[in-house]
């Protein structure tokens, strides 16, 4: 069974017992984190998709711990001009591993054409008689 979920912004597809990291994520090492929005679910050719999450499904995983991406220099120069900047960037990240995935109230994809019944009209005002001038 996999999943494709949102965390912190972005999309990840996920399955149980992977490891994986996302921006950080303010629970501490060891929590059990739920993760609530579920785009899609799949099992083998059984596909559920949502609109845009499915209701009811989520999927839990452990924190394992919190560290610090690779450092991105960013340089910019602009010839002839003596014009050089250098800046450095290390992305704070969460490394977690999903523990479970449920599809609990989850719905199938297939569309089924829902045939509304028509809106009875309601029956117009009567409007009150004038009133017999003396």
């Amino acid at each position: 069974m996999y999943a494709i979920v949102e965390i912190a912004g972005q999309q990840f597809k996920i399955e149980k017992d992977q490891k994986l990291f996302v921006h950080r994520l303010q629970e501490d090492e060891g929590a059990t984190v739920s993760i609530d929005k579920v785009l899609l679910l799949g099992n083998d050719n059984d596909i559920t998709l949502g609109a845009p999450a499915i209701e009811g499904a989520f999927a839990e995983a452990k924190v394992l711990g919190h560290l610090k991406g690779d450092k991105v220099i960013v340089f910019k120069k602009k010839r002839r001009k003596g014009y050089r900047k250098k800046n450095g960037h290390r992305q704070s990240l969460t490394q977690i591993q999903i523990s479970s995935i449920s599809a609990s109230g989850g719905k199938k994809s297939a569309p089924k054409a829902e045939k509304k019944a028509p809106a009875k009209k309601a029956a117009p005002a009567k409007e009150a008689a004038p009133a017999a001038a003396p």
